[in-house]
């Protein structure tokens, strides 16, 4: 009990520290690997109508927050869509609701356990625990995972939520910098607001970086060439 106790308090001083969502689902895969022993352990988080590898035991640093599946396919979605677990001994690529990944090395694996993890009637997440050989699971560890994701579905949906509020907010500023270089640019060079939009696009490109980086150097050139300084052309 002291080990649970210990993770439920760690979780919620990161979601009282507002820690961003990967510290938090880090804290859990590794609390639920420690309590299995398994050989990997992922976490995908519901967003809308997909489900986003979101942590994983393993190093999967291309494959974090970008592989994608949607809700009721392969085994992890077909627990999201029907919010109960799937729990295979062996021979889980034999599956029928298997879907497989051939970037991911988890999906050679013999042993599967998919738990849902529900938050005020929602799935929020799916937790896959997974081993190389056989394994059984007993009816005391498939409660034990469905016992964690239970305490943690209201964690893992506030840390969500703050990560797409941050989101939101990064792209509302980058869209404010962009919009601000491309009035400059009209001013300046006389084009009109879709041509300045395409100028500064091109130029992104051609230097091969962010569209944002260059608004901002855009504007940096503008303010030293009003405080009288000598600038560079973007």
């Amino acid at each position: 009990m002291a080990p649970t106790l210990d993770f439920l308090h760690e979780v919620g001083t990161r979601i009282a520290a507002a820690d961003p969502l990967h510290d938090v689902l880090d804290e859990i895969v590794e609390f639920v690997s420690g309590l299995m022993s398994c050989d990997s352990c992922l976490i995908y988080v519901r967003e809308e109508d997909e489900l986003v590898l979101r942590a994983s035991k393993n190093a999967h640093p291309d494959l974090v927050d970008r592989l994608k599946m949607r809700v009721g396919e392969g085994i992890t979605g077909w627990v999201a869509a029907n919010r109960e677990p799937v729990v295979i001994e062996s021979a889980a690529s034999r599956d029928p609701r298997f879907r497989n990944f051939a970037e991911l090395p988890e999906d050679t694996f013999e042993a599967f356990l998919s738990i849902p993890v529900i938050f005020r009637g929602r799935v929020v997440s799916v937790i896959n625990v997974q081993h190389q050989q056989p394994r059984s699971y007993t009816p005391r560890e498939v409660k034990a995972i469905a016992t964690v994701g239970h305490l943690v579905g209201a964690a893992i949906e506030m840390a969500r939520l703050e990560a797409h509020v941050e989101e939101l907010t990064d792209k509302l500023a980058t869209r404010k910098v962009i919009e601000r270089a491309k009035g400059i640019l009209q001013r300046e060079l006389g084009l009109t607001e879709d041509e300045a939009y395409a100028h500064l696009q091109r130029n992104a490109r051609q230097r091969r970086k962010p569209m944002r980086e260059m608004a901002e150097a855009i504007l940096l050139a503008d303010e030293l060439k009003r405080n009288g300084a000598p600038s560079a052309s973007a």
